[in-house]
């Protein structure tokens, strides 16, 4: 069980001490500066004459319910001779009441039960007509009209674990020892980035409030394939005398990508969700792969279109696969015995040794108003550094 606690970061923005305001078509001088000691105008509601204040509620579900994960694994661990081991193991786990950022506020979705179609827009400016039977968005105002989207953690997530494991090592006989290991896994759950600080790779809220499943796949921290290389070894040469004590070591990490949730860029939906830049729908006519695996365009955009305006996309969460990372890092010792109980130990140390460049998440934001933008699955940074040599000294004793 987990206590639910680190709330501070949305309750901070509550009205009346410490509201977070929302302001559309207003002209800046209005607003700005804020004088000390004069109140904003009172919270907009029945009544309540203009001008007023629109107020962005924040917040955690009343009735929230302790997160909980269940956890299992089974392991078999076999000693292949007197210096070396192995193990394989499948380790798995279910959590539940976990919590998930939602717009409360955000209008519900409907199915239209009319046979001459609905039409579907939200609080969006287009609109559109969807047939008898199709999930969309009605036009209309937000279920509260006094207030904008919202931001609420709720405990209605749930995630689910499953990896096989496996390793094998090696303890130090003739000068060397490893370990080497590697794990298959799934990671899933419906919202991994509870803020927008959290993960590049998707959107902060779920689609649907109303549908959850929508959102359950991979999680934003889900790697499928991880491998792991660990060496050290004691040069021969030289042992007892100045020239020996040399030792060589190094660490070769091998990751495949992080899901990517391609995004449209505006609520596109309709359903007043702003935080949330709505998915957008595959494209029918496109043929061939979509991950380009290019940093100049990770994906290919053309396999994507526009949803109808009112209406959710149906590409998935976590859909794409994004750049892999492999490093090796290396690194060279010298002991040198100075007194019996103290040793002067030189270092080299070189850190992505191969400077092998381990891009970062491409840019999942697909359109840019109704075109397709021009910075669409471009990537602008690596994951982990260039090549990184440094040299120091430790004394132990």
């Amino acid at each position: 069980y987990s206590m639910i606690d680190d709330l501070s970061f949305l309750l901070n923005s509550l009205p009346p001490y410490n509201g977070t305001a929302s302001f559309g078509n207003v002209a800046l001088p209005s607003i700005v500066p804020v004088v000390s000691g004069v109140p904003p105008s009172p919270a907009c509601g029945p009544g309540i004459a203009s001008p007023c204040t629109v107020f962005a509620p924040q917040g955690v579900q009343p009735n929230a319910k302790t997160p909980a994960v269940n956890e299992w694994n089974f392991t078999v661990e076999r000693q292949l001779n007197t210096q070396t081991s192995f193990s394989l193991a499948y380790v798995g786990s279910f959590g539940y009441h976990g919590l998930i950022s939602i717009d409360p506020n955000s209008i519900p979705a409907r199915i239209c039960s009319n046979p001459r179609g609905c039409v579907a827009g939200g609080v969006g400016s287009v609109r559109s007509r969807v047939p008898e039977g199709a999930s969309y968005i009605p036009v209309g105002s937000r279920p509260n009209p006094y207030l904008s989207g919202g931001f609420f953690w709720y405990t209605e997530g749930n995630s689910s674990y499953n990896a096989l494991q496996t390793n094998v090592t090696r303890r130090l006989t003739h000068h060397l020892e490893f370990r080497a290991n590697y794990t298959w896994s799934k990671n899933l759950d419906i919202n991994s980035a509870l803020t927008g600080a959290q993960a590049t790779n998707e959107a902060q809220m779920v689609l649907n409030r109303n549908n959850l499943s929508a959102d359950w796949g991979p999680s934003a921290l889900n790697a499928e394939h991880q491998a792991s290389l660990s060496a050290h070894y004691e040069l021969p040469f030289g042992r007892g005398n100045i020239l020996g004590g040399w030792q060589l070591n190094g660490i070769a990490t091998l990751l495949s990508g992080f899901p990517v949730t391609p995004q449209v860029g505006s609520n596109r939906s309709g359903d007043g969700d702003t935080r949330n830049p709505d998915r957008p729908s595959y494209n029918p006519a496109f043929t061939g792969p979509i991950v380009e695996g290019n940093p100049n365009q990770w994906f290919n955009p053309d396999a994507f279109v526009l949803p109808a305006a009112g209406t959710y996309g149906n590409v998935g969460r976590g859909v794409l696969t994004g750049p892999g990372l492999a490093e090796l890092d290396v690194s060279l010792f010298k002991n040198v015995a100075l007194t019996e109980r103290v040793h002067l130990q030189i270092r080299s140390e070189f850190f992505n040794a191969l400077n092998h460049p381990n891009f970062a998440t491409p840019n999942t934001i697909v359109f840019s108003g109704t075109q397709v933008s021009s910075t669409a699955g471009l990537i602008t940074s690596t994951a982990t550094t260039s090549r990184q040599i440094q040299f120091g000294m430790k004394l132990i004793f």
